[in-house]
C-alpha cells in the first residue's frame, strides 16, 4: 500500500499539471472501488470546475477547486493515478478518468479496486479536519506532532510500538514499511508496549521518522507492488532498506541474520541484536 512517502511523490508530480486545469468530464469503469463517489455528482459539481490545489493529508491525494470543492483520492493496496492523453488507450483497471479542457485526463488505475473517492461540498471541505479527517492523527512533520504528544497517546497502551505507529489515529501516514524502517534506525524492538517508550525515545523515534520519510520522498518513494508515480516512474527508497523484507539478510550494523515475525497481522523485520526487547538506547543513521 502506498504511504506517506508514495503519495506525496504523486502529489508533488501531479501539482505543475493540475493546477489551473479545468475538468470538462468524468468517466468511470462502472467496476466498484472501495469507496466510489457517484459518478452523476462528480459529473455535476466537478464540470467546469477549476483545480486550484492538489495536497496531501495522511494517505490521502486531495484535490481542491475553485468553489472549495474537494476531491479526495485514497490508492488502496495497488493504486496509482497519473496524466494520460486522452487518446491513449484506456486501460482495464483505469476505473475513473477526470478529463481536462487541455486534451488530457487524471486517470485512476486499481487493479485490486481497494482505493477510494470522495467528494466534499465546500462546506463538508471547510471542516474536513472535525469530519471526514476527524479520527486521522497530525501529520508527522507538524508542529504538533511532538515526542511529548506521542509519549501522551502512547502513555495507557500496551499495544506494540510498531502497531501505534501504524494507527492513523495516532500519526498519519506511517505504514508497515516505515514503522519497521524507522523502529529498526532507532534500536527499539517493533513488539515493544508502545506504553514503556520513555521521552528520550520518542525524541529519537520521532526524529528518525521524519528522517527516513524525507528521505524516501527524495528518492521518489518505495516501489513495492504496483506503485509507481504520476510521471510513470518508479521510487527507489527501496534500496535503502535495512529491515524490510529482507529476512535472513545480514544487518547492515551487526551482521545477525534479519528476522520476521508477525504483528497484528502485518510483516514485521527486525534485527534481533540491535533491537532487543530490552534495548532503550536509539541507533543512529
Amino acid at each position: 500500500m502506498p504511504e506517506l512517502p508514495e503519495v506525496e511523490v504523486i502529489c508533488q508530480g501531479l501539482r505543475p499539471h493540475l493546477v489551473g486545469r479545468v475538468v470538462i468530464d468524468v468517466q468511470a469503469s462502472g467496476k466498484p472501488l472501495r469507496h466510489l463517489a457517484p459518478l452523476a455528482a462528480m459529473q455535476e459539481m466537478l464540470g467546469g470546475k477549476r483545480v486550484k490545489t492538489v495536497s496531501r493529508r495522511a494517505k490521502y491525494l486531495l484535490i481542491a477547486f475553485d468553489d472549495e470543492t474537494l476531491l479526495i483520492i485514497h490508492l488502496g493496496m495497488t493504486g496509482n493515478v497519473g496524466l494520460f492523453s486522452q487518446t491513449a488507450p484506456v486501460k482495464v483497471h483505469d476505473h475513473v478518468r477526470w478529463q481536462l479542457e487541455n486534451g488530457y485526463e487524471l486517470r485512476l488505475h486499481d487493479s485490486r479496486r481497494f482505493g477510494g473517492v470522495w467528494l466534499l461540498s465546500a462546506e463538508q471541505a471547510e471542516a474536513r479536519e472535525s469530519g471526514f479527517f476527524a479520527a486521522t492523527g497530525l501529520e508527522p512533520f507538524s508542529l504538533g506532532c511532538t515526542p511529548a504528544h506521542l509519549m501522551s497517546l502512547a502513555a495507557k497502551r500496551n499495544q506494540p510500538v510498531k502497531t501505534f505507529l501504524m494507527d492513523g489515529k495516532a500519526v498519519a501516514g506511517i505504514g508497515n514499511i516505515y514503522a519497521n524502517e524507522a523502529l529498526f534506525a532507532a534500536g527499539i524492538h517493533p513488539a515493544r508496549p508502545a506504553s514503556t517508550l520513555r521521552k528520550r525515545d520518542w525524541q529519537q523515534l520521532l526524529f528518525l521518522i521524519r528522517s527516513i520519510l524525507s528521505q524516501a520522498i527524495c528518492c521518489g518513494g518505495s516501489t513495492i507492488s504496483d506503485f509507481i508515480n504520476a510521471s510513470g516512474e518508479s521510487g527507489y527508497f527501496q534500496m535503502n532498506f535495512q529491515v524490510y523484507n529482507r529476512k535472513g539478510g545480514p544487518c547492515s550494523r551487526c551482521g545477525a541474520a534479519i528476522e520476521k515475525i508477525v504483528i497484528t497481522g502485518r510483516a514485521t523485520y527486525f534485527c534481533p541484536r540491535c533491537q532487543k526487547e530490552s534495548k532503550a538506547h536509539p541507533v543512529h543513521i
